[in-house]
C-alpha cells in the first residue's frame, strides 16, 4: 500500500448521518445514492469542476463502528450560489492510503474493499475517507473506484 498526500477539496452534495451498526448504512447509503441520482443533483450544483462523483465518509464519532456522515457530491471551485438544501464539506490536505475497488460497483466491489480496510491494521485518522467515481466508473457494472483512507500523520 502506498501513502500519498491529497490536496484539499471542497465538495457539495447530499448528505446523511448513518452507522454501520444494525445494518443502517446498508439501507441508508443505497437510498442516498438513489436520491442523488434521481434528483439530478449535478444540475443543482454551481461551479462544479467536472463530473467526478465523490462519496465522503466524515464526522466520525470515533471509528467505523460508530455514527458518521456520508456526503455524495461534486468538487466545486467556489461556494457562491450553493442551494441551501445541499451540504458542503471542505477537506484539508491530508495523508491517505489508496485502495481500488474493481468489478460491479453497484453490488459488492466497493463493500468488499471496505471490508478489507476495516480488517486492516491501518493507523486511520477517521477524519474524512473518500471514494472517487471518475471516468473509470462510467460502466458501474464493470468499473473501478478509488478509495482514499485518511491516515494519522
Amino acid at each position: 500500500m502506498k501513502t500519498q498526500n491529497l490536496e484539499g477539496l471542497t465538495i457539495v452534495g447530499l448528505s446523511i448521518r448513518t452507522s454501520n451498526k444494525n445494518g443502517e448504512a446498508m439501507t441508508d447509503i443505497p437510498k442516498l445514492w438513489g436520491q442523488f441520482m434521481s434528483n439530478k443533483v449535478l444540475s443543482k450544483i454551481p461551479n462544479k469542476i467536472d463530473n467526478t462523483i465523490y462519496a465522503l465518509y466524515t464526522d466520525y464519532v470515533s471509528d467505523h463502528t460508530e455514527p458518521y456522515t456520508m456526503l455524495l457530491g461534486y468538487q466545486v471551485s467556489s461556494l457562491d450560489n450553493i442551494p441551501e438544501e445541499l451540504s458542503v464539506k471542505i477537506i484539508p490536505e491530508a495523508k491517505y492510503v489508496k485502495f481500488t475497488a474493481k468489478g460491479d460497483l453497484t453490488k459488492d466491489a466497493v463493500l468488499n474493499t471496505w471490508k478489507t480496510i476495516w480488517e486492516s491494521k491501518l493507523d486511520r485518522a477517521y477524519t474524512t475517507d473518500i471514494e472517487v467515481y471518475d471516468d473509470k466508473a462510467m460502466n458501474p457494472s464493470n468499473g473501478e473506484a478509488s478509495l482514499f483512507i485518511a491516515l494519522n500523520s
